[in-house]
């Protein structure tokens, strides 16, 4: 697995991480060319992190007719349970475990990867709110741009999840950890039983895959209005679509969202 970084300037003190969760069809490369956080993060004293979107490589597994919503480049954050994605797409695994340790490995004189938040992007968005959920108190900060809020309702996460998960997984409760529920970041949010936590969305109303239905972000929203553990800060951004040009319009208030929350964790 491949992932890049971005360092501020070294001071005397380790500065916490930034993870950046990248979109359908990203690599590791999209965020750090197109978004412009470089200068928030500088700014701020923050590392950024970015991985790519699933493994790669001719013995990895992927959609059968090259679709680019499954497979390589969307492998949704999760630890696949179905053959033959078991032995290759553990993307849950490698985020919270594997990848921390990279970071230390290759950075740790410059970074410390305990004082960690996460953000993200379509796919990505999902991945950040869902492993914040399924890990309550991992990091400081979540928020996205565009999730996929509900993908147990959406045909994005219904392809995914049947191919990762198997359809049998479709009916476990949201307690059992394998199950398309424990994935599915609105269910999460109804039942979510950790420290108190804010998500700040930022929704591009513009986004035809919000008027597609892939998004579903009024799911989310009323799955928290549920759960007084839980706040939804929710941006409906006028005029905005999909693209990096939308992330790179309020990737700053996102950073400095994260940089407010991450210096309360010494």
């Amino acid at each position: 697995m491949r992932f890049a970084v971005f360092l501020p300037s070294a001071g005397e003190a380790k500065v916490p991480v930034l993870y950046f969760l990248s979109g359908l069809t990203c690599t590791e490369k999209n965020f750090s060319e197109k978004a412009g956080a470089q200068r928030a993060a500088a700014e701020l004293g923050i590392a950024l992190v970015m991985p790519d979107t699933s493994p790669r490589g001719d013995d990895v597994p992927d959609d059968k007719e090259g679709a680019y919503d499954f497979g390589k480049g969307a492998g949704f954050y999760l630890d696949a349970a179905k053959e033959p994605f078991d032995a290759h797409f553990n993307m849950e695994t490698y985020v919270m475990e594997e990848l921390p340790k990279a970071v230390a490995a290759a950075v740790g004189t410059f970074v410390d990867v305990s004082r960690a938040s996460v953000f993200g992007h379509s796919m990505g968005g999902h991945g950040a709110i869902t492993l914040a959920l399924r890990h309550p108190g991992r990091f400081a900060s979540v928020s996205a741009f565009a999730p996929i809020c509900n993908p147990c309702a959406c045909p994005w996460g219904k392809k995914a999840f049947a191919g990762y998960l198997g359809e049998a997984a479709a009916d476990l409760p949201v307690t059992d950890r394998s199950s398309w529920a424990s994935h599915d970041a609105s269910m999460l949010a109804a039942a979510y039983d950790g420290p108190p936590l804010t998500l700040l969305v930022y929704q591009g109303m513009a986004d035809n895959f919000l008027k597609a239905g892939q998004l579903l972000p009024d799911a989310l929203q009323a799955a928290a209005a549920t759960n007084d553990k839980l706040t939804v800060d929710y941006f409906a951004c006028e005029g905005y679509d999909h693209s990096y040009w939308f992330i790179q319009s309020f990737v700053s208030e996102h950073i400095a969202f994260h940089a407010a929350a991450l210096a309360t964790r010494s």
